[in-house]
């Protein structure tokens, strides 16, 4: 039997395990560190590394790394050994605060835009204390920031720590305003939910796109797809629940808050969701996530997609980013208590949000734009590219009437009465939940549910707490000087909420009406990664980051490069292995079908003229017909790669990809999905959609 409050966080060198293994004055002299943010003394890190070295040994270690977050989306570690040689020929285990403090990766191999060129090779980790160090395959992991040796920032953790200090420190301002003493510091925090696909391993060895992209790119429908929606919900087949439960267990250790599973919409797609937690703690385990999910899944034989869109024709997966704001005071900064109209220090949070998401929707867009999730927006899964937020007929009811100045009529929902004796009568909520919001209230937290699976969550993140920053920075600016402050807060919220409310959207996200009415409000539909990455260089969105030092100019820039980049490189790849199924499996197993119809046939004329082969002669003409578009397909395919490749500025190849060579890999896969479902199951070379969406039993 599971002990879960022993296992959970046994693999970490949590608070409890440092307050335990650490002397009292270097304890006290850590918590200092993480919470005031002051330089580590040099002797106390010593002290640190030695207690983290022990623990970490007694759990079978036996090297450590710096974990960290490069720009490449997922995570990097370099393995060193604790071993060090005596003078007798033998080693002794050490472990140093200067190896905890600092490491030395390559800074030239990682993606840096240009910041690093192959000659300017040293770049630095540096340790995060306020992220716990945690042991994973017998390796001590320590969370660390990377940035290069001229001090830019070459990860997704670096700025993420600056957009909490950001958010930190003008929050407090904002809060001494409106008569709140006591709190000293402002966390954001966020509970990230997990989509996934598992498929069966020996299915997915046979299929070079999921191998070489984490995607289909050819593959006709299965007979049976989501349209029944019994798989949402529905009861976890015992090999997916032995996944699921061995996945709990391995993220518990990990200090992991994982809380809820489930079975998701479409056939083989399922969630995890996490209890919130700071938003750097959250990320980090995010990325974590997301390593164990595809390990756990590979001892059952099991692969984890976690691909925004896998399989065409069913839903694909999102990572809905539950954001928050509290004081280390414990208090909720966006509850909106019993009556949300008098509760001023909520509707100038909600104020700060709503213009924030007004004002620099294109760069919460920007955020969440991928080659993947360009797949997976506006779907039936997926919020569409314009941004937009539902905060609900009650909250809606209330900002209606700050800006006519009236007074607010209570509305009370009552209790949900269901009709029958036995079963509880219950509190409704005041307002629905809207699935086709890109950015929804629901309750104390800001749902953005426009992210893709794969993505680091410190993107939206960085965007979210730079940006709520930078609106409590404006109204602090406004309300400091003023004689009577709390007069002025309420014509501030009175006044934005006016001009702003434009944002607010809390119906139906998938209309067509809504498109035409978001152009009218004057809201961006950024349909893809390549129209939308553009606005990241905005000038407005430049000074935004310069100001609140989230971004250096250069880092800015790198970074539109580097992601303009990986949109190309993965578009090519996905062509180059859809070229390689064409020309090698497809076109083959094709012709050979024809043959043996035409063989048949001609076999059938041999015995006797009497015979008919119309039938075979139906489909050898429908086959040819489509095997010879396909050939010239492949060809157009073939010549649009290679004059993307001819493109030297970035942002006109990343368009070309996304418009010209996107198009032909569409073009050609629907000539081969026809063709697949006409030839002979034996003769087709790879698993169907059927076998791949129900193969796990």
């Amino acid at each position: 039997m599971v002990k879960i409050p022993e296992l959970f966080g046994s693999m970490v060198f949590d608070d409890a395990t440092m307050k335990e293994r650490l002397p009292k004055e270097t304890y006290k002299a850590l918590k200092k560190t993480i919470k005031d943010g002051e330089p580590l003394d040099i002797n106390v890190a010593n002290i640190v590394a030695n207690a983290m070295k022990d623990w970490a040994l007694e759990l079978g270690a036996t090297h450590y790394t710096h974990w960290f977050q490069p720009m490449t989306g997922i995570t990097a570690e370099k393995h060193d050994s604790f071993i060090n040689p005596t003078d007798d020929g033998k080693v002794i285990m050490e472990f140093s605060g200067k190896e905890l403090i600092k490491g030395e990766p390559d800074a030239s191999s990682f993606p840096s835009g240009g910041i690093r060129a192959t000659f300017e090779a040293r770049g630095y980790t540096a340790w995060d204390p306020t992220s716990y160090a945690f042991v994973k395959d017998q390796t001590l992991c320590i969370p660390t920031a990377f940035c290069s040796y001229t001090g830019e920032a070459l990860d997704k953790k670096t700025p993420l720590l600056r957009s909490m200090e950001r958010i930190s420190d003008e929050a407090v301002r904002i809060l001494r305003v409106l008569g709140d003493d006591e709190t000293t510091r402002v966390v954001t925090t966020v509970g990230a939910e997990q989509e996934y696909f598992l498929i069966d391993k020996d299915l997915f060895d046979k299929r070079k796109d999921l191998i070489y992209t984490g995607r289909t790119l050819f593959g006709a429908k299965s007979p049976k797809g989501q349209e029944l929606e019994d798989h949402y919900f529905g009861s976890l087949k015992p090999r997916v629940l032995a996944y699921m439960q061995d996945l709990d267990r391995e993220l518990w250790k990990l200090g992991i808050y994982s809380k809820t599973r489930h079975n998701e919409v479409a056939p083989a797609q399922h969630e995890m969701a996490p209890i919130f937690t700071t938003t750097n703690l959250a990320t980090d385990h995010n990325q974590l996530t997301m390593e164990v999910m595809k390990k756990v899944a590979n001892k059952h034989n099991l692969v984890c997609l976690l691909h925004e869109k896998p399989f065409a024709g069913v839903n694909g997966s999102g990572k809905h980013n539950n954001w928050s704001i509290s004081t280390n005071t414990g208090r909720n900064l966006l509850k909106p208590g019993k009556n949300p109209i008098e509760n001023t220090e909520f509707l100038v949070f909600l104020a700060a949000i709503m213009k924030g998401v007004y004002e620099y929707q294109d760069l919460l867009r920007v955020s969440v734009a991928s080659a993947g999730n360009d797949h997976r927006l506006g779907a039936h899964e997926a919020p569409p590219a314009i941004i937009s937020m539902f905060i609900g007929d009650d909250l809606e009811a209330v900002v209606n009437a700050i800006i006519d100045g009236k007074d607010m009529v209570k509305n009370d929902v009552g209790n949900m009465e269901l009709g029958v004796g036995v079963l509880p009568d219950f509190k409704k909520d005041t307002t629905d939940r809207n699935r086709t919001s890109p950015f929804a209230f629901t309750g104390n937290k800001f749902e953005f549910r426009s992210l893709g699976s794969s993505l680091n969550i410190a993107c939206p993140n960085i965007m979210l707490n730079t940006i709520v920053a930078e609106e409590l920075s404006q109204f602090a600016d406004e309300v400091e000087p003023a004689q009577d402050k709390q007069s002025a807060v309420k014509a501030l919220i009175r006044r934005v909420f006016r001009e702003y409310k434009d944002i607010v959207f809390n119906g139906d996200n998938y209309s067509e009406e809504w498109v035409a009415e978001a152009k009218r409000r004057g809201l961006l539909n950024l349909r893809s990664m390549p129209i939308a990455m553009p606005h990241f260089i905005d000038e407005k969105n430049v000074a935004l980051f310069n100001k609140h030092n989230v971004h250096t100019r250069r880092e800015i820039f790198s970074r539109y490069e580097i992601q303009q980049e990986e949109y190309c490189r993965v578009l090519n790849i996905e062509a180059l292995t859809m070229l390689d199924m064409a020309r090698k499996d497809i076109f083959p197993a094709v012709s050979r079908y024809i043959h043996e119809l035409t063989d048949t046939c001609n076999a059938k004329k041999m015995l006797s003229t009497a015979l008919i082969c119309d039938a075979e002669i139906d489909l050898i003409d429908k086959l040819s017909r489509l095997l010879n578009c396909f050939y010239q397909k492949i060809n157009v395919l073939e010549t649009k790669v290679n004059s993307a490749r001819e493109i030297n500025d970035v942002a006109q190849r990343a368009l070309y990809y996304g418009e010209e060579v996107l198009s032909a890999m569409n073009e050609l896969r629907v000539v081969g999905d026809e063709m697949e479902v006409s030839v002979s199951s034996q003769y087709w070379p790879y698993p169907s959609y059927g076998e791949l969406l129900y193969g796990v039993r």
